[in-house]
């Protein structure tokens, strides 16, 4: 019989630390609700003690979710632990994440602390979060860097504290895998009371190698995965979820143990995070990429009409492609869209919210014909869904480019409770209508990312524009969707300009990640 791998998902705690990535309450709690679906094992919600606004999102979610634990993150101080027990309370199943750094740079350099006193807080903080918790975890930050008799030390003294769970993690990525399963397998048989507590690794991906880490961990006796999905997170990104559930699921000839992830909401919540966080998916990501199961050789093509297998280890529909199914049309009710919205995990505030929603569903569909449930995730997307988060708002557009003349647009728009105009030529459409805008908004922001992707098949598919804005040192991501890739990209941009407005700024500091 096999073990039971641990999937521990910190999407929306080191996921919102990529640049441009925070997400509203709302979101996390969408996000939150369908990694239950997916069956992850453990939600790390975010890092309470970061902010007011982190806190109450941790707290939704420990409200919301009741199939999968629900995490907080606490560096190894008292005011971090209570705050993360406090926002935790309401959970169904709690866990308490705290760490502090390990590796002699580290306490050199950053905390100005010896061993000793590094040992010490770290025996103190497990004490602390167990008195809100039995289900505690602890992680000697920097592991891949710190001194294995170091390591030792400490990981005893946390687990004799009461730590359950100990985390290993390569927070800058620099640890090869050969390397990384061996310090796992040392650590487990030179810590005496190794067997009292799940192991875990968290590993980023800064030389590519994350994954490769992480299994490499677990044929070593890991037990637990923390990871992210699409692989997101700080600089390089995390371990990717879907990666590592489906090696281990795919090579269950090589893996002692299994995971009990739902494979086939693999590509949703690959989709959904995509939509709100504003990074796209790139065509060749394994797994969730739109070409993972594409086949453009002729002798892969001949290979997997005659036999699956002879090109494909796995089915696309196993993870998920596939399942975009119609579900809405023009003549749906307002009753069939909150329903299906629902079984989407979606749930949107007020009843003000999903009036905007479906009047905004029944243009689309008097658009396309065709709603699937990818455009309806990218449509309560748009931050305009919650007409309070709405600084700026678009009223109307008219873009004229033609061959041999300067594209020109006129934009209105809404800057508070006044209306808006301006008039800019531009090098190509989308450049004179982000001209206009920015005329009008003045928020002196650059331009980082410009992306459009096609959200479904087919010429009438919307598709869906990611701006990436950077002002004064703040980096945020705008999305926006629609039919017509001018307007989509107008969207976009003034969805950027509303994260960028609002009063609310996420704190996220450098974490045991």
């Amino acid at each position: 019989m096999s073990d039971h791998l641990i999937i521990f998902d910190t999407t929306l705690r080191d996921g919102e630390q990529s640049p441009g990535a925070s997400m509203t309450r709302e979101e996390k709690t969408r996000i939150a609700r369908q990694l239950e679906r997916l069956r992850v094992d453990v939600i790390e919600a975010g890092f309470p003690a970061s902010s007011n606004g982190d806190f109450e999102a941790v707290q939704d979610i420990a409200r919301a979710i009741h199939d999968s634990t629900v995490c907080g993150l606490a560096r190894a101080n008292e005011n971090d632990v209570r705050r993360a027990g406090e926002a935790l309370k309401p959970a169904k199943s709690m866990r308490i994440h705290t760490f502090i750094a390990s590796s002699p740079i580290h306490m050199q350099m950053k905390l100005r602390m010896t061993p000793e006193q590094v040992l010490e807080q770290a025996v103190k903080a497990v004490g602390w979060a167990r008195r809100y918790t039995d289900n505690v975890e602890f992680s000697p930050e920097d592991a891949g860097r710190s001194e294995p008799d170091f390591l030792c030390r400490l990981l005893e003294a946390t687990i004799a504290a009461g730590a359950t769970t100990v985390n290993i993690p390569d927070t800058v990525g620099y640890t090869m895998p050969w390397q990384f399963g061996a310090l796992i397998k040392s650590l487990r048989e030179r810590v005496p009371n190794s067997d009292k507590a799940v192991w875990s690794v968290h590993c980023h991906n800064d030389l590519g190698v994350a994954v490769a880490n992480s299994l490499a961990a677990v044929m070593n006796g890991a037990r637990q995965v923390e990871c992210t999905v699409n692989g997101l997170g700080e600089r390089a990104g995390n371990a990717s979820l879907e990666e590592i559930v489906m090696a281990v699921r795919t090579r269950k000839d090589v893996f002692p143990c299994a995971t009990r992830i739902d494979t086939t909401q693999i590509v949703a919540a690959s989709k959904l995070v995509s939509g709100i966080t504003g990074f796209p998916v790139q065509p060749n990501k394994a797994i969730v990429g739109a070409n993972a199961f594409a086949h453009e050789s002729g002798i892969h093509q001949d290979g997997v009409l005659k036999h699956r297998e002879t090109y494909e280890i796995m089915r696309a529909e196993d993870v998920g492609w596939g399942a975009n199914k119609l579900v809405l049309g023009k003549l749906s009710g307002r009753n069939a869209f909150k329903t299906r919205l629902t079984e989407l995990g979606i749930d949107l505030p007020s009843d003000d919210a999903v009036n905007v929603a479906f009047a905004r569903f029944k243009e689309l569909a008097d658009k396309k014909g065709e709603v699937f449930d990818e455009d309806l995730h990218a449509l309560v997307s748009e931050e305009g869904i919650v007409p309070a988060h709405e600084y700026y708002r678009l009223a109307a557009l008219k873009v004229t480019s033609e061959t041999g003349t300067v594209p020109h647009a006129r934009v209105m728009m809404n800057v508070g409770d006044t209306e808006v105009v301006a008039e800019i030529d531009g090098d190509g459409p989308v450049d004179a209508v982000f001209k206009a805008i920015e005329r009008m908004a003045g928020s002196n922001a650059s331009l980082l990312l410009y992306s459009v992707n096609a959200i479904t098949g087919g010429t009438d598919a919307q598709g869906e524009v990611t701006v990436r804005l950077e002002r004064d040192g703040r980096i945020v991501n705008g999305n926006g969707a629609d039919t017509d890739i001018i307007v989509a990209s107008a969207k976009a941009y003034i969805n950027a300009l509303n994260r960028l407005h609002a009063k609310v700024v996420r704190l996220n500091p450098q974490l045991a990640a």
